[in-house]
């Protein structure tokens, strides 16, 4: 039996960086956010990823899944609550499907990012909530794939993901590491 989807590339770090991958309960800070997860846990995520989007090739997935990652790795960080786009949301819900995982990357990063998803309605989020959570990507120092930051309504890419999230004052709700634990 053969495998849907090509196996994307590993991580893009430099041979000796570290690859920290969610193992145990704390991180290093990775060198991307595609160095937070193992091959074979970046697969299984962008595989879920492939299955809710049938079509989509695995270049656009992956892309979705590092955007998801560096997402959460500010998300985690910031007390102010940011907001994915539409296409990133995708990413993040598969990776939230990925529920071990997910919890040991929120808890290395920082704190668990609870997901609260909202109805949709594209005039209820404007581009400059979008626009706050890529300055912050920004400014974290990662680097920020445009193509996957639109508005609801204008996205290059199509993906199932149909819910949204409110600006600073909304519903994802990041819980600190409780003390003592590292």
């Amino acid at each position: 039996m053969s495998t849907p989807h090509p196996v994307p590339p590993p991580c893009t770090s430099k041979q000796g960086d570290p690859k920290p991958a969610v193992t145990g309960t704390t991180l290093l800070a990775p060198v991307t956010p595609r160095a937070l997860l193992t091959d074979a846990q970046f697969n299984g995520v962008m595989h879920t990823v492939l299955d809710n989007n049938p079509g989509m090739e695995p270049e656009p997935a992956g892309r979705i899944v590092i955007g998801a990652l560096a997402f959460l790795a500010v998300a985690a960080r910031t007390p102010q609550g940011l907001v994915p786009s539409r296409v990133v949301d995708e990413g993040w819900h598969a990776l939230i499907l990925h529920t071990h995982l997910y919890q040991a990357l929120c808890m290395g990063l920082g704190g668990f990012v609870h997901h609260v998803p909202e109805r949709p309605d594209p005039g209820a989020r404007s581009h400059g909530d979008v626009g706050r959570t890529v300055a912050a990507i920004e400014a974290a120092g990662y680097s920020v794939d445009a193509d996957l930051w639109h508005g609801p309504e204008d996205s290059p890419i199509t993906v199932a993901a149909n819910c949204r999230h409110s600006g600073p004052e909304g519903p994802i709700v990041i819980i600190p590491k409780p003390k003592g634990r590292q």
